[in-house]
């Protein structure tokens, strides 16, 4: 697996590659967070759970709480939510390039952030098919909370190590989880995009 971190004057990004996964494994895992996300960073995460869980086909606007532990030590016990990218910010869809995509915003720690009008952030994670398997890109952009250099680095450890454990269990656990057809427990959504830059839509979602 490859990785190459960079920053901006809107934050920090970390271009990735991946062998032997395909872009369908990591539309699924993000329906379906909650049956990976120790594994997804077994030293740093802890259980995860949905305050608003996706449905079967279109996750925009389920908010999954991410407690977790980061390199420096800091707990945060986020509530994050699925974007409709008809509200993301033109200039930070400007930095989705690849075929599919996920803009999640972080909200705050605590029930009551779920009914913030101004997110503290985004994290954009995209991907696309390769010959080996996929290639992407995950980026920080702060908001209301805008991220030192210093913090952005942190969190590109942390993505890192989230990213690179895709390799040691996405396809298995996907594979797995293809004898469940009920989609109340085993939900889908293809995240294809389509258009550019303030355009850019999903493709199946409606």
């Amino acid at each position: 697996m490859e990785m190459k971190v960079t920053q901006d004057s809107m934050g920090t990004h970390l271009d990735w590659k991946h062998e032997g996964i395909t872009p369908k494994m990591i539309d699924w895992f993000w329906s379906n967070m909650e049956k990976g996300f120790i594994l997804w960073h077994p030293s740093q995460h802890e259980t995860l759970e949905w305050a608003v869980a996706p449905k079967h086909g279109n996750p925009i606007g389920s908010v999954h709480i991410a407690p977790q532990t980061w390199n420096d030590g800091t707990r945060q016990n986020l509530y994050i939510r699925f974007e409709d990218l008809a509200t993301v910010p033109a200039n930070v869809k400007e930095y989705i390039v690849y075929e599919h995509c996920v803009v999640v915003a972080g909200l705050g720690f605590g029930p009551e952030s779920l009914e913030v009008e101004e997110v503290m952030g985004y994290r954009i994670h995209q991907w696309e098919k390769t010959d080996y398997g996929v290639v992407g890109k995950s980026s920080a952009i702060g908001m209301k909370k805008k991220e030192t250099p210093e913090q952005g680095i942190t969190w590109s450890e942390h993505c890192a190590e989230e990213i690179g454990n895709w390799g040691a269990f996405l396809p298995q656990l996907y594979n797995l989880y293809q004898v469940v057809t009920n989609t109340d427990y085993n939900p889908y959504a293809d995240l294809t995009v389509e258009g550019k830059g303030k355009d850019l839509n999903y493709k199946y979602i409606r």
